[in-house]
């Protein structure tokens, strides 16, 4: 049963925050964190102010569970529209009030295009909303009406179409305790006169957090990360794509981690995934099992890092939200990888304003620099023996010493015969040795 009004003898305290954007994980923790204050505060009532198309089920669920786990009683204001998952948050409140113009209903669960999910996830939110509408005294009939079309209550709802009733119409079915249109109209009608109103305050790092989070945000963060590893890769050593590929890993994980989505053994996943590749690129010839499972278990870390799940249990989410999820990372992955080979053919193989970052960078004598060891031009034409991989930098064995060298092409594997080809910009170029 909802819970009963507190005594009306002191200064009210009531903590009020709002939900206007779609349900997500955003919006979750913003409930978690007023419900957290307001029981921190002892506030006397919780306010939510509502106005939602919809969203994420598993994230509607977890709001869901959190106002009906509320110590004090919770009044949502509904100021236009409680769609979808906003009709099962609404229900979840001890009162419902909705503005002059307003809407409650169409709980349907849908995919990225609007067409309705199979019936196993409309079941799921059938008895969501059943058992919602049960435990705060109102009619379930209704609330299961608002998901399935098959379902038809008399006066109210019409079969064939999920429910979506006007504020009058939620009044004359008791879904909703009343009609207005202020905050201060809604204290009023719930006879709470004497108040202090207690808005929600976000930190700096709650709005970061919200901010990373956001999977376009999370998109970026993965090109970053692919990129960081991609010229590390290219001039191996701690440098500075090493640092942009950890900060932008620490940033996309940091947060979802926080958020109760990324597990310890998905990050872990992450990390395997990426020493099986360095292994493969280093330490293996060719490209085969090491390297592509490294990149899968890269990806599928970044995926389930995104989506709630408990272990390989997707119930609270749907199919096309992990897909839509797998997406956004794959693409983020690709347009890492060959926005760096874009990149690094820009900034190290042709003259451009950014020559002084490349190779092709011009150390004049006029300014300082003196060239070493210009013998080894001399080298030219003759052959070695790969000392170590080149994928392209590694080392060759040339007249019993090791120099650094370069393959101008490809990988070259440990112990093949190369021939060198030039002496440029102090480094020799290396190719196979046919002959």
């Amino acid at each position: 049963m909802a819970l009963s009004a507190p005594a009306q003898n002191h200064n009210q305290q009531v903590y009020y925050f709002t939900i206007d954007e779609n349900i997500a994980k955003p919006a979750q923790r913003k409930t978690e964190m007023a419900v957290k204050k307001a029981t921190e505060m002892e506030a006397d009532w919780l306010f939510l102010r509502l106005n939602t198309f919809g969203g994420e089920l598993n994230a509607a669920d977890k709001i869901r569970t959190a106002l009906m786990e509320a110590p004090m009683p919770v009044i949502v204001f509904i100021d236009n529209n409680a769609a979808s998952a906003g009709a099962l948050i609404s229900i979840a409140c001890d009162s419902i009030y909705m503005a002059s113009g307003a809407s409650i209903g169409a709980a349907s669960v849908v995919d990225q295009t609007g067409n309705v999910m199979p019936d196993k996830y409309q079941s799921y939110m059938r008895s969501l909303m059943r058992a919602t509408a049960e435990r705060n005294g109102r009619n379930p009939m209704i609330a299961q009406a608002m998901v399935d079309p098959d379902i038809y209550v008399k006066n109210v709802s019409e079969k064939g179409k999920v429910l979506t009733m006007t504020t009058k119409e939620a009044i004359a079915n008791h879904f909703c305790e009343g009609e207005a249109n202020s905050t201060e109209e809604v204290l009023s009608k719930a006879g709470i006169q004497h108040y202090t109103l207690i808005e929600q305050s976000m930190s700096w790092i709650d709005k970061l957090i919200n901010f990373l989070i956001n999977p376009a945000v999370s998109g970026i963060l993965i090109m970053l990360i692919i990129g960081g590893i991609y010229f590390e890769l290219q001039s191996p050593g701690i440098g500075f794509p090493l640092i942009i590929a950890v900060t932008a890993a620490v940033f996309y994980f940091a947060p979802h981690y926080l958020e109760g989505l990324a597990a310890h053994w998905e990050i872990a996943l992450f990390f395997v995934g990426l020493i099986l590749l360095i292994i493969e690129l280093f330490a293996i010839p060719g490209f085969g099992v090491f390297g592509i499972s490294g990149i899968v278990l890269m990806v599928v870390s970044l995926v389930l890092s995104m989506v709630f799940n408990m272990g390989f249990d997707f119930h609270l989410t749907t199919p096309t939200f992990v897909v839509t999820r797998f997406f956004i990372v794959l693409l983020a992955v690709v347009a890492g990888f060959f926005l760096s080979l874009w990149l690094g053919k820009k900034l190290l193989t042709v003259d451009t304003r950014f020559g002084s970052l490349a190779l092709k960078t011009e150390l004049r004598k006029d300014q300082g620099f003196v060239a070493q060891d210009m013998d080894m031009s001399q080298l030219v034409g003759q052959t070695a023996v790969a000392f170590t991989f080149l994928h392209p930098a590694g080392k060759i064995e040339i007249n019993g010493e090791i120099m650094d060298a370069t393959s101008q092409i490809g990988f070259i594997e440990k112990g093949a015969k190369v021939r060198i080809i030039k002496f440029e910009n102090a480094q020799l170029i290396v190719g196979k040795d046919e002959n």
